[in-house]
């Protein structure tokens, strides 16, 4: 049955938010008073957002159908500045009335638009790392907290902008942290792009997030310059254009003198969700006075290949192997090996929620250009142990311990032991 709502009874219900009498008046008819869409029309009315027909009125002496409802329903999902708690009320709100807004059509759709056109994520985290190695005397622990900001736009159907603001502090000296191995002054908009998809087919331009798929980012996990195109379904290959500056990174460009190179990649990976995945990529780096400084080369060349097998829902085994030209006097330097077993993983959303892992790493600086990894750094190898535990919905907990061998030119099996953890609140 179709039902109706009075107009008196709501504009009633609006009158009396703002007073201790409010539980007396229900705006619904045939809607029992303890019905959720009671209290939430309330809470809405009381912060101002229900907004009635728009001009400020309800038109006390005519009916309101539900279909009248919806479009309030509408004009209050439009608006900006909601609060949460509002909005989650919105929300069931638009569950409720979800036929009649399905009738409004593109005028909703607009109204849908024009509010979710810009969205904010981000990320509040800090990070501790107290790294060891055998006779060296001069060791210091880090802290950082960093803030991180991440707009995305609707521009049509196909393309989204979008771009990422990071504010970090050093906790120790409490000044603006560029990086781990810098205390410069560091307020940056690190990402600024436009992301196209048509099909299977995805285009990227600007500066973007970019990591190497088929070994989780261990030879590159970071920002650059340029443009990449990933098409494909169950295959997909990538390929990429671009120039990347790690001055304040680890990785070979920062260990070897800094700098800025171009880069060109072409990468093969599955991406069916199946049991069994696999990829590999060619990646070629040019510098001319960095790498012919170093290699006596102009640029240095990684290839590299990657294996995954999820056993079932909580256990995968993943290895991954990458070589290059680089510094061939000192072949542990010029090899990055990677092979891990994940038990479960934890969910950002479900508090309880925790994932562990055991891994053996060996990250040669001169096959890496950012490695991904927060625990052991480069010229290192070893073994690592980690876990990620939810403790509330979208607060997590991570931590890892490496323990290991340093491959540096000074520092050669001298052993080395990292604790690392992080609190991150994301929204």
């Amino acid at each position: 049955m179709k039902k109706f709502f009075t107009a008196a009874a709501l504009a009633t219900a609006i009158t009396a938010a703002g007073t201790t009498g409010f539980a007396a008046a229900n705006p619904f008819e045939d809607v029992a008073a303890d019905h959720w869409a009671y209290d939430a029309v309330a809470q809405l009315a009381a912060d101002g957002v229900i907004e009635g027909y728009g001009d400020g009125t309800y038109r006390g002496d005519q009916e309101i159908t539900r279909y009248e409802m919806a479009q309030m329903v509408a004009r209050a999902m439009a608006k900006s500045g909601v609060s949460a708690a509002d909005k989650a009320m919105i929300d069931k709100l638009a569950a409720e009335f979800a036929d009649e807004l399905n009738a409004l059509g593109v005028r909703v759709a607009n109204l849908e638009k024009k509010v979710d056109n810009v969205k904010w994520t981000g990320e509040l985290r800090y990070d501790y790392k107290r790294a060891r190695k055998d006779g060296d005397a001069n060791h210091k622990n880090k802290n950082f907290i960093r803030l991180r900001l991440d707009p995305t736009m609707t521009v049509n159907n196909h393309w989204i902008a979008g771009a990422r603001i990071e504010i970090a502090t050093d906790m120790d000296s409490a000044k603006n942290a560029g990086g781990e191995n810098t205390s410069t002054s560091h307020v940056e908009a690190q990402r600024a792009y436009a992301q196209g998809t048509y099909g299977n087919t995805q285009i990227t331009l600007g500066k973007f997030a970019h990591w190497t798929s088929i070994d989780g980012g261990m030879v590159y996990d970071d920002n650059l310059a340029g443009g990449r195109v990933v098409f494909g379904k169950d295959v997909k290959v990538s390929l990429l254009a671009s120039r990347i500056d790690h001055v304040n990174r680890n990785g070979f460009l920062t260990t070897n003198g800094g700098g800025t190179a171009s880069w060109q990649a072409i990468e093969i990976y599955s991406d069916n969700g199946k049991k069994f995945s696999w990829g590999a990529s060619y990646n070629n780096l040019k510098n001319k006075d960095l790498f012919t400084n170093e290699l006596r080369k102009d640029s240095l060349h990684i290839w590299e290949v990657g294996l995954g097998y999820r056993f079932d829902k909580n256990w995968k085994l993943s290895g991954a192997y990458a070589g290059s030209n680089a510094d061939a006097v000192n072949r542990d330097r010029n090899r990055a090996w990677n092979v891990q077993i994940d038990y479960k993983g934890a969910n950002k959303k479900k508090a309880g929620s925790f994932g562990i892992y055991a891994a053996y790493r060996h990250i040669g600086v001169g096959a890496v250009v950012v490695p991904t990894y927060d625990c052991i750094n480069i010229n290192q190898k070893g073994v690592e142990l980690g876990f990620t535990y939810t403790l509330a919905q979208n607060i997590q907990w991570k931590g890892a311990y490496f323990w290991g061998k340093n491959m540096g030119a000074n520092d050669s099996s001298q052993k080395a032991n990292t604790i690392w953890t992080r609190l991150a609140c994301f929204f």
